[in-house]
């Protein structure tokens, strides 16, 4: 299972809002019922299989682009870790319990 951090960021719209640009891919990811995500204020972390996440990230894509995004750049960090289970929430749960110590 893979973690992704994904920014999908319009350009050339004519405005400095970002916000509906956001909601369409969020719309996007809530209709996908293979993955878990998390939206953050600067990236979306998503959770799954890693072609699903590719897949689900290029229909993110296409929806800023079918806004009128004439340019779109996209930040994409990929922890792929295969030697044992990883969850997104087991890593924040793992440094939580280190800063008790």
């Amino acid at each position: 299972m893979a973690i992704v951090a994904v920014s999908i960021t319009p350009i050339g719209t004519g405005e400095t809002s970002v916000s509906r640009y956001v909601a369409a891919a969020e719309k996007v990811l809530r209709a996908e019922p293979r993955i878990k995500y998390r939206m953050d204020p600067m990236f979306t972390t998503i959770q799954g299989d890693l072609k699903d996440i590719f897949d689900v990230i290029l229909k993110m894509h296409e929806a800023v682009a079918e806004l009128g995004a004439v340019r779109i750049s996209s930040v994409i960090k990929v922890d792929d870790r295969r030697d044992k289970p990883s969850d997104m929430d087991a890593k924040l749960a793992s440094v939580a319990k280190k800063l008790k110590e």
